[in-house]
């Protein structure tokens, strides 16, 4: 059974049409790119598959239960089901990077556990906690940021373009922390523009003219521009 479940989902930005019939499966465990050009619709789909953005039709599955959109039950199950981290800082840069988990964390135990114990530990934040996050590079912004994203332990990481203004050391920090997540048992999803995060998916769809297609993974440069821009 897929841990997500896409079926013809579509939507519109007034008389534009930019999703016209998406369907993506993914399964528990997975790592699964979403590539295609700008203003596809990628961050459309992934705040749809977040609780973020209803659709216009379409059905979402996690786990084979239908999620509601439009019902309370619906938010339970994004907020059970996903984390999701938007391509720009969700951080407030005035608070320390503690206080901005503390925001996420409604269990102060919870926190410290996977502090000092799980996830946030093993990619280090718990290194920073008194840092003010306006301060943070690049990369350990999106460290937090994951960590945020990650409150409640979802079993679903859902990211937009997580490389964005990152250097190469940032980038390659971010993916080996993403691969350690799916190694863990959790699954990713991750709308990209960078061909180096491929190498860490198990499968990659791309989204053109309002469709999403599976291709191989291992297409790069002007082969995976083919299916991408023609």
């Amino acid at each position: 059974m897929e841990r997500i479940l896409a079926v013809g989902i579509e939507c519109s930005y007034g008389a534009k049409k930019v999703l016209s019939g998406v369907d993506i499966s993914v399964q528990a465990g997975q790592c699964v790119g979403i590539v295609g050009a700008n203003g596809c619709g990628k961050s459309t789909l992934l705040n749809i598959m977040t609780g973020i953005r209803k659709p216009k039709k379409g059905d979402l599955y996690f786990d084979g239960y239908k999620v509601d959109f439009w019902g309370s039950t619906g938010r339970k199950m994004f907020i059970s089901y996903t984390g999701y981290v938007p391509q720009e800082s969700n951080l407030i840069p005035e608070l320390s990077v503690l206080d901005n988990l503390l925001l996420w964390y409604q269990d102060k135990r919870e926190l410290e556990y996977t502090l000092n114990n799980g996830f946030l530990g093993a990619i280090g934040i718990n290194q920073m906690l008194h840092l003010k996050a306006g301060k943070l590079s690049g990369g350990m912004k999106k460290r937090v940021s994951i960590g945020c994203a990650l409150a409640g332990n979802p079993p679903i990481l859902m990211l937009d373009e997580p490389d964005a203004a990152l250097d190469l050391p940032g980038k390659e920090e971010i993916r080996r922390y993403l691969d350690m997540y799916r190694h863990c048992g959790g699954t990713v999803l991750v709308a990209t523009h960078d061909e180096g995060d491929l190498d860490i998916c198990d499968r990659v769809y791309a989204l053109r003219n309002g469709k999403a297609m599976e291709i191989e993974r291992t297409l790069r440069g002007n082969e995976l521009l083919r299916y991408i821009l023609n």
